[in-house]
């Protein structure tokens, strides 16, 4: 027998065995299956006496579910190695390291105090080092490019926490406005980035600013406007608007974020107040809020009940259910879960008040209030804000454009750091060019705010209320590599970055503008630094306290009055400068400055009767009051052209002002005119005692020549024919007080230039119409006994200035061929002036020729309309500015303004162009800064002998009239014979 017999006999006896054993396991298998059957019905019938017993069937995809419910609970914030990055998730492939030595690097740490004297160095898109950098550290780059700062100082990238670059982008037109939304006021599904222009010639200018990222917004014409994105404005290698997108939030592309990583901030604009009237008033609009936000805690309960069910277990509750979602309204469920930092555009007292009681309503936060002009009179209505106080983003200086703004004040970022409330200077481009939003933070320095408060302002404190202080906006190690190196401490005046890196990419001083930067380009310096030690240290400023109380007191509608008027003698004591005006025009008639030697200036019933050294022309007597200027000085008050100044109090409010005029190419005018072209005269609609031109008269204007007819940002001119412009005197009473009106009809005023793109009320006349008109009045068409013929006469003639409202160096090139066709045929020099002349520069020598002069306005010139886009960018993209273009041709050149509320800043226009020409090694001297703005514009307008030795003198404290460390205490007024302290 074999050795396996045994065990097949053994198989044998079982199978035989289980084949007995069957039907008893079959018998009491069936028994089992019964008894649970009948469990399990019993229990279906008493479930609903008692779920929690119940026994439920967990679906295949219940892991997905609780992952989904778990991801409710997640947070936005930064990865906690974010820091430790070794390469930025913008890193361009080829990015050369940079070491930039020797800098003061002002970091935007410890609320904007810390400064470190040091390198610089960056690699990978990121900071890898400030202060002292490891040799060891050093070795170990591959091909570093390296930067000789010298001292100069270093700071994070600019961002600019209100822009609408790319939306409306330059040049403007009519296909691209890509703003507001005619759908409804509650629209929080749409996005910006899906307007997103990156073509938009703002993007260059704006870097050329310093600024390197920027929160585009959706308008603010609709209640909920929309999603918002923080751009980078270095355009990538891809092209397009996604790769611009700082830290894109998963729901951008549809994507699911990775468990293992934080979830990432979502913007989003609101706006309540005026702009939302297409939908009615604002208790429409609160409304239009408050629904939309019940429709989102619905939709966020729906959620919360399912996975309150689905981590419970009670899986048969939700059965055949999905996720509640809703693509309406899930923007405003992840702002109900705190995952979304809204923009509020809102302005008024009741309006923040409004917002503020919506966000306990509905438990959410409001991260910043944009515009917010009464913002800084309610501080405590802000801290009651749900979730915490926001920051404000606010302009500083433009005010009273509408009526939400007219208790706006220059005080405001002051009164508002002093409330430990965030401040944020914007620029709300295009409305102001984003380029220049550094000059927001260099007046709110000037009016209070703490330097280190002022450059946070554009730095770490908008980034901060973004969400994204963890890498932009600050300068730390792991943070990105957006640096700006300047010229001169940033809150200088003109100040202008020499590079700006962005992702740690040189974007100044590429041979070819037109291309995207090369990461691996050897970045290069631009431009000289400013020379003297004043530059780089901290501009010093006046104090304004006396001032800012007195705004808060009177909510924000201080007067404006002189607060004394002195007559008989007074005494400045500590001047170190004093300009006057004489019948051959500006005149330095002392100066201190050379020996660093003080002097006194004797006023006597407002005229200057002595000035020398200190006791020179000094005679004892008692009741004189003396008055220490503090090193300051005494110039001609400033004049500024081209504003509706003292013709309306608010811009937008049409009941402030004249009212609309006839444009003859619409329809014939009425017959009770009896007159074909409508020429009206400013003076007859002047109004005295306008907000705006008693803020300008205490910033040192003096005088200004305004018209009826202007430009706005979108829309163009009203009419070709913009009537006879006046020169007035800004503290005058009334019409009827001596020297009030210092030239009745100063000019005649045209504006003649291609289709604006949203049109106004003007309709799209072509510019050839527009010169033929031109054409048939100036060589006497029209009879003397109507207005038109009379005045075309005069301008023909030259006996009254022809003020041309133009941009485009082709129509200026036009007009100065139809100038020497008129002249040829009347045998007079018609006296022309370019006003605008974006594009005046590529003329020079050809309006210098024809003796006609420009106006520019404004002085920082930005390429918005089609007709300006061809400027003259300025320093660091090109050598010239306008200004120095024009004057090296010898072209008479002024400065102009075209809103109501600029006048105010005139001095420090001028200061600016002298600062900017700096840069490309012109020179500005103060008697042609001066001119700018008081001796050109009288030149141009035929003034010099109406004001000569009599004019208007401005007595100015702590420094010159150009300088930041001066501000207006008086204005003296020989024909009046008082000094007026403010």
């Amino acid at each position: 027998m074999s050795s396996k017999e045994p065990f097949v006999e053994a198989a044998i006896r079982s199978r035989r065995s289980a084949t007995v054993k069957r039907p008893l396991l079959l018998a009491l298998c069936a028994t089992i299956a019964t008894l649970s059957l009948y469990a399990c019905n019993f229990y279906l019938a008493s479930s609903s006496r008692n779920p929690e017993t119940r026994i439920h069937r967990v679906p295949a995809h219940a892991g997905q579910i609780l992952r989904q419910c778990a991801s409710l609970k997640a947070t936005p914030k930064p990865p906690h190695d974010f820091h430790t990055r070794a390469q930025s998730d913008r890193f361009e492939p080829g990015t050369r390291p940079t070491l930039i030595k020797n800098a003061r690097v002002w970091t935007g740490a410890r609320n904007g105090t810390e400064t470190v004297k040091g390198d610089v160095l960056l690699e990978g898109g990121v900071v890898k080092g400030i202060g002292y950098i490891p040799q060891t550290l050093l070795n170990n780059l591959k091909d570093p490019a390296t930067v000789e700062a010298n001292g100069a100082w270093v700071t994070p990238g600019l961002v600019d926490l209100h822009s609408h670059v790319g939306l409306l982008s330059a040049p403007f037109t009519s296909g691209a406005f890509d703003v507001n939304s005619a759908h409804g006021p509650v629209l929080p599904w749409l996005r910006s980035i899906d307007g997103f222009n990156t073509h938009d010639l703002a993007f260059e200018l704006a870097i050329a600013g310093g600024v390197t990222s920027a929160m585009v917004l959706p308008g603010s014409g609709n209640a909920i406007g929309g999603q918002a994105f923080m751009m980078k404005l270095r355009k990538t290698k891809e092209r397009s608007p996604t790769s611009m997108v700082v830290e894109p939030p998963h729901t951008l592309n549809g994507s699911a974020p990775d468990p293992d990583l934080p979830l990432r901030w979502r913007h989003m604009k609101q706006a309540c107040g005026e702009n939302l009237r297409r939908y009615g008033n604002r208790m429409d609009a609160i409304w239009s809020f408050r629904s939309a936000y019940n429709e989102a805690r619905k939709v966020k309960q729906q959620q919360d009940d399912f996975c309150t069910k689905a981590e419970a277990g009670l899986w048969e509750d939700i059965a055949g259910q999905s996720f509640p979602e809703n693509l309406q309204w899930e923007m405003l469920v992840d702002v109900l879960r705190g995952r979304v930092k809204i923009a509020n555009h809102c302005y008024e007292e009741v309006d923040l008040d409004d917002i503020v009681r919506l966000t306990n309503e509905f438990g959410f936060p409001i991260a910043s209030f944009h515009h917010a002009s009464e913002a800084w009179l309610v501080p405590d209505v802000l801290k009651q804000t749900w979730g915490g106080t926001p920051a404000v983003a606010i302009f500083a200086s433009n005010h009273r454009y509408k009526r939400e703004s007219y208790r706006g004040s220059q005080f405001a970022p002051r009164v508002l750091a002093d409330n430990e409330i965030p401040v944020v200077m914007k620029s709300d481009h295009p409305v102001l060019n984003s380029r220049y939003v550094v000059y927001e933070a260099q007046q709110a320095h000037y009016y209070g705010l703490q330097p280190h408060l002022a450059l946070a302002s554009v730095t770490s404190t908008p980034a901060r209320a973004a969400g994204l202080s963890h890498r932009i906006g600050i300068l730390a190690e792991g943070a990105d590599a957006d640096v700006v190196l300047w010229d001169s401490h940033p809150l200088h005046l003109g100040a202008v970055p020499r590079q700006v890196w962005i992702d740690g990419i040189a974007q100044l001083g590429r041979a070819d503008t037109a291309l995207t930067p090369a990461p691996d380009a050897e970045p290069v310096l631009v431009g000289p630094p400013k020379k003297g030690s004043v530059f780089g240290e901290i501009p010093a400023v006046p104090s304004w306290d006396e001032e800012r109380k007195e705004a808060v007191a009177f909510e924000g509608l201080p007067p404006l009055e002189p607060k004394k008027a002195v007559k008989g003698k007074v005494v400045l004591r500590n001047v170190l400068e004093v300009w006057i005006r004489t019948e051959t025009g500006l005149k330095e008639r002392w100066s201190g400055m050379s020996e660093g030697k003080s002097g006194t200036v004797v006023l006597v019933d407002g005229t200057i009767s002595c000035v020398g050294q200190e006791g020179w022309c000094l005679t004892e007597e008692d009741d004189a009051l003396e008055i220490d200027l503090r090193g300051g000085a005494v110039g001609p008050g400033l004049m500024t052209f081209g504003s509706p100044l003292g013709i309306e109090e608010i811009t937008q409010e049409l009941s402030t002002q004249d009212g609309l005029l006839y444009n003859p190419y619409i329809a014939n005018t009425p017959k009770i005119l009896g007159d074909s072209g409508a020429v009206v005269r400013a003076v007859d609609a002047l109004q005295f005692g306008t907000r705006n031109a008693l803020v300008a008269r205490r910033a040192g204007v003096a005088y200004a020549t305004s018209s009826l007819s202007k430009a706005t940002l979108f829309g163009g001119a009203s009419t070709l024919i913009g009537g006879l412009a006046v020169t007035f005197r800004t503290g005058a009473a009334h019409a009827l007080q001596p020297d009030a009106i210092v030239q009745p009809t100063a000019a005649l005023q045209l504006h003649v230039g291609r289709a604006a793109p949203w049109r106004g009320t003007m309709p799209d006349v072509s510019v050839s119409t527009q010169i033929a008109t031109l054409r048939r009045l100036l060589l006497d068409a029209v009879n003397d006994d109507e207005e038109t013929g009379r005045w075309f006469k005069k301008a023909a003639d030259g006996r009254i200035p022809l003020i041309i409202d133009v941009e485009n160096a082709d129509i200026m090139a036009t007009l100065l061929q139809l100038k020497a066709e008129v002249e040829e045929l009347r045998g007079a020099r018609i006296r022309m002036i370019f006003s605008g002349a974006s594009e005046a520069h590529l003329l020079a020598a050809d309006i210098a020729k024809a003796r006609v002069g420009v106006i520019l306005s404004p002085v920082r010139p930005f390429p918005g309309a089609w007709d300006s886009r061809r400027i003259l960018a300025g320093p660091p993209i090109t050598n010239e500015t306008t200004v120095t273009a024009l004057l090296k041709h010898k072209v008479t050149v002024a400065l102009g303004v075209t809103d109501a509320w600029e006048p105010v800043n005139a001095r420090f226009d001028a200061g600016w162009s002298s600062q900017v020409a700096l840069e490309s090694g012109g020179w500005i001297d103060k008697q042609m800064q001066y001119a700018l703005v008081t001796g050109n514009l009288e030149k141009l307008l035929g003034l010099e002998g109406w004001l000569s030795d009599q004019g208007d003198l401005v007595v100015y404290q702590g420094g010159g009239a150009f300088n930041m460390s001066s501000k207006v205490i008086a204005i003296a007024s020989p024909r009046h014979g008082v000094v007026e302290f403010f």
